[in-house]
């Protein structure tokens, strides 16, 4: 017994120990069971959310609308959001801030900027002296940067969905547009910080498209290779993209369906905005020439909020004509209260955008570069973003594909929102989705560079410069990446930069910015030669990461040595040998088996084969870890005896790491057998490793980060803020209330059910009291704090709870009083019909029954006389009938006559004595052992035909119940069998057909 208990105590551990994890993991979801994506358009954004009970649904805004505008408008005091901050861009336009995102991560001398400038005048743009990025500036209090206004954007989205979701949420997915760099990425990434939200992934819109045009097809995805081309064309920019769908093998899920991005095409300004921009400038132009007509010579261009007019009605007017040859233009009170009104046609807005529809084509080119296909391998072409909708964009773009029609079967506008969600309930742990293996591709190749010293001739040295690839344009991420400097023993530095960048043209790498990106100083490689003399350098590897979001890290940097070390086992102790035998005995000793295991856990975090530089050896990329649950190659084994390069070793001392690998060979004989004492001294050396992590310093060259003080306080600015906007929603809300208790009490004072139950003198009261606020409010309740408000609030519902409480009675009594009566005549009934029952069958105690007459004749008295009481008192005084004090008599009534209800529910029937001529007055259940019925004796009446079945004999016992003793045995005895009955015998009935 006690071995036993012995074997099952690991097992009670490791029951409890999985309830601890599965307790932590529901205790780490309790506050993530909704996740949310958000889709950052230039014009507008599309929410959506998960949660239990509600999968992958778009969010409404306040407007109840589908899409919520990426503007904000930012005063003293007061900020607004989306359709409220639009309506603000033409009362207050440099205060109202939108088609920011191009700015994003650019410095003052990018070309976006000043082409920002010339489409805003109205806005005034600041530089950061030390990052040399834009701030906009509204005010001398008020500046903000790019991130900290994008911050407050993506705030407003997770308000959004919290109330949609009615929960809180942090984890959100963010889509960007494919083009954006490492330093627009990271801006993004620091804007969701300052809004407190937990960044899933940074999910390229073109491909959280291809994920939800995947989803939803999942069942027409097979083995065989499927390519799909997506134009979206948005109100900023145009993305042309090349999918490939087929079912993989994975080793987590079998067959899988995935989807590869195989090419991509981009047009930084070809987009809605640019065709509504020439639009207005057009309007523009007409509303001067109209002017100059009439003799004034003044410029609408100069006005920012006749302009900002100008732009939306640019915006409606595309929109119209696009199903429309022409459309009439009119605004009123364009400026200095003069209407506008002009007739432009279709044809009118083509030519104006003649230009911006050549260049349709563009990105089709450069994605069927970048695949390297041509347009006979794309199966379809489909539309996505609002711009497609412009008929000549379709006309343009079908002529470039050579396709007999484009695609509509997807929603151009929320189709990514809906794939960034589904990946954001992917990566949650709270939800579990059927998989889809994603590959995205990388769109600007990274490199290394780094030069050395060598030796091309005897006694002469000189310089060579390096570049070594570290993630190919268009090979897929996620994936990790090892580099390997095996001619370095000192302290070196090396530039992480991106490669070549010749499918950009000239104009697009000015709008690029840096080629640089970072600068790594290692410190310390001197030093780990120092420490190991005696051991053999393996290199300096790098570890690099390029994540989910697109976004390049350098993990660490470790100098690695190895060394042989010869075993010499007859020179062990006694006591060594004496604690490897104890060890052995009790499960600790050295097996095979876990050496393997040892190996398998140090693979598991080893990189797979070298890729990359292999002109040159000396420094090389090694490896890569692509994404997991994508379709992997098997990995290489290592050759001989070497260790494979790149590895993690396991142990850790003092900094340094240390390893063992022996071999096959020193473990076990040729058939499995220990090896014998000559084979232990013919023993081959093991290589032991060791690993120095290298101290790196980092200098950022595209676009530094913000300094970790900057960033907590714009985190703080935005809290402020947030909480401002809190405590202005609550105090309009009081004030709201004020006014419309004041408005609506003041219209019930004249009320016919009001003034019954009020004097003059009460209601003149009344009415001083709201006219006095009702002033109070107008004059000073806009400097009023939220508990002025509140406590106003609180003393006019006192001054009228007597006169509301009378009126909410009265309305209550008819309805009260006409269900107490109804009960009451119930349970009379009841009782008469439960006296009325034979002693044989009473079920209720005489206790019972008087008990409920009691409460019954308690209740139509104190009815009677309370109703006859109030029927005394005026209409203005309190009234002594309560609906509270007719709810608790009807409950007290109520729970008697349950009481009694559920009793002869459960009550079972006594059983009869029988007569002197052996007879019973009712027929008996189960009647005899072999269940024949009984002799049964027709009423008088019955027709002469129906002939009684004769008695049987019956066994004599002492009791009663004899023949129900009987039935409980078991035995073919006890079976019942069938009998004929004559015609129009009456079968005598059972208890349980009563």
């Amino acid at each position: 017994m006690a071995a036993t208990v012995r074997r099952q105590r690991p097992r009670r551990l490791a029951c409890w120990t999985l309830l601890a994890i599965l307790l932590a993991d529901l205790l780490a979801l309790s506050d993530t069971l909704a996740v949310m994506s958000v889709d950052l358009g230039s014009e507008s954004m599309k929410v959506a959310i998960v949660k239990p009970g509600v999968p992958m649904e778009i969010v409404l805004n306040k407007e109840s609308r589908r899409k919520t505008p990426v503007t904000v408008t930012l005063k003293e005091n007061e900020r607004f959001f989306g359709d409220s901050a639009a309506s603000m861009a033409i009362k207050n336009p440099k205060a109202t801030l939108r088609y920011f995102q191009n700015l994003l991560g650019k410095q003052v001398d990018n070309p976006h900027v000043a082409l920002y400038r010339a489409r805003f005048p109205e806005h005034e743009l600041n530089f950061d002296p030390q990052r040399q990025t834009v701030h906009f500036k509204i005010s001398p209090q008020l500046q903000f940067s790019l991130e900290e206004v994008l911050g407050m954007v993506l705030n407003y989205s997770r308000s959004l969905a919290e109330d949609f979701a009615e929960q809180p949420i942090k984890d959100a997915v963010i889509t960007v547009p494919a083009f954006f760099n490492q330093a627009e990425r990271r801006a993004v990434l620091q804007a969701a910080r300052m809004a407190g939200l937990k960044v899933l992934q940074l999910i390229n819109d073109n491909t959280a498209t291809a994920l939800s045009y995947g989803v939803f097809r999942r069942k027409d995805i097979n083995t065989t290779a499927q390519n799909v081309m997506f134009y979206d064309m948005g109100s900023g920019s145009t993305v042309c993209t090349i999918v490939t769908y087929q079912t993989v093998k994975t080793k987590e899920a079998g067959m899988q369906p995935q989807l590869q991005i195989r090419g991509v095409g981009f047009d930084r300004t070809l987009g809605g905005l640019e065709m509504e921009l020439r639009l207005r400038e057009h309007l523009a132009g007409l509303f001067n020439e109209q002017q100059r007509k009439g003799g004034r010579a003044k410029d609408v261009r100069e006005n920012p909020r006749a302009m900002a007019k100008l732009l939306r009605e640019a915006n409606r007017l595309k929109t119209v004509l696009s199903a429309n040859a022409d459309h009439m233009a009119q605004i009123e009170g364009l400026m200095d209260d003069i209407d506008f009104k002009a007739k432009v046609t279709r044809a009118e807005f083509e030519e104006l955008c003649a230009d911006l529809f050549e260049r349709v084509p563009g990105p089709v080119q450069q994605a069927l570069q970048s695949a390297e296909m041509n347009l006979d391998e794309i199966e379809q072409v489909i539309l996505v973003g609002g711009a497609t909708r412009v008929p000549k964009v379709q006309e343009v773009l079908l002529k470039a594909v050579g396709k007999e029609e484009l695609g509509k079967n997807i929603n151009a506008d929320e189709a990514a929102a809906m794939g960034a969600v589904y990946q954001a309930a992917a990566l949650s742990k709270a939800f579990k989705v059927k998989p889809f293996v994603i590959r995205d591709a990388v769109v600007y190749p990274i490199l290394v560079e780094f030069t050395r010293e060598v030796e091309e001739e005897p006694g002469v040295r000189s310089l060579k410069h390096n570049k070594r690839v570290l993630f190919s344009r268009m090979g897929p991420y996620p994936q990790r990446k090892v580099i390997t400097f095996n001619r370095y023993s000192h302290d070196f530095n090396f530039h992480i930069n991106y490669g070549d960048l010749g499918f950009l043209g000239p104009e697009d790498l000015r709008v690029f910015g840096s080629q640089n990106l970072t600068t790594v100083k290692l410190k310390g490689v001197g030093d780990s030669f120092k420490k190991y003399p005696d051991y053999e350098s393996k290199g300096i590897k790098a570890h690099f990461n390029l994540d989910e979001s697109g976004v390049l890290s350098l993990d660490r940097v470790e100098s690695v040595f190895e060394t042989l070390v010869e075993d010499s086992p007859e020179e062990e102790s006694t006591l060594t040998k004496l604690g490897n035998t104890i060890s052995s005995l009790f499960g600790g000793g050295t097996t095979a088996d876990t050496k393997e295991n040892g190996t398998d856990a140090v693979q598991e975090e080893e990189e797979g084969p070298a890729e990359g530089g292999r002109d040159e050896p000396a420094e090389q990329v090694e490896a890569e870890v692509p994404v997991e649950g994508s379709p992997q190659p098997p990995p290489t084994e290592p050759k001989g005896d070497a260790a494979p390069e790149g590895e993690k070793p396991s142990e850790k001392d003092n900094g340094g790491k240390s390893e063992a690998q022996p071999s096959e060979k020193e473990d076990l004989g040729p058939k499995g057998a220990p090896p014998s004492e000559e084979e232990k001294k013919q023993k081959p050396a093991r290589k032991q490793r060791m690993v120095e992590e290298i101290g790196v310093e980092l200098v950022v060259l595209d676009l530094a980060d913000l300094p970790e003080d900057e960033l907590a306080r714009s985190v703080q600015k935005l809290e402020d803020w947030t909480l401002r906007d809190l405590e202005k929603q609550e105090r309009e809300k009081a004030a709201n209330s004020l006014e419309a208790f004041i408005f609506e009490t003041q219209d019930k004072l004249y009320q016919p059910e009001y003034q019954e139950v009020s004097t003059e003198k009460e209601r003149e009261e009344i009415a001083g009291k709201l006219s006095a606020a009702s002033t109070w409010l107008e004059d000073e309740g806009f400097a009023a704090t939220t508990v002025m408000l509140k406590d106003k609030l609180a003393e006019l519902k006192k001054l009228c709870l007597g006169m509301f409480f009378r009126v909410e009675e009265r309305k209550k009594w008819p309805e009260r009083l006409s269900a107490l009566d109804n009960l009451l005549n119930h349970s009379s009934i009841f009782l008469k019909g439960a006296r009325l029952l034979p002693e044989m069958d009473q079920i209720f105690t005489e206790v019972e029954m008087t008990t409920l007459e009691k409460v019954i004749n308690e209740t139509w008295s104190w009815k009677n006389a309370t109703v006859a009481e109030q029927a005394k008192l005026p209409a203005t005084e309190k009234p002594v009938l309560l609906s509270k004090d007719i709810e608790a008599k009807m409950m007290a009534l109520d729970r008697e006559v349950q009481y009694l209800l559920n009793k002869a529910k459960f009550a079972k029937p006594r059983p009869r004595p029988k007569d002197k001529n052996g007879t019973r007055t009712e027929p008996p259940v189960n009647a005899s052992a072999n269940n024949q019925e009984e002799k049964v004796i027709p009423p008088a009446g019955q027709a002469e035909d129906a002939k009684p079945i004769s008695e049987p004999e019956k066994v004599e016992t002492g009791s009663e119940t004899a023949d129900t003793e009987t039935l409980e045995l078991g035995g073919p005895e006890a079976e019942p069998e069938q009998e004929e009955q004559p015609t129009g015998q009456r079968r005598p009935l059972k208890n349980d057909e009563l």
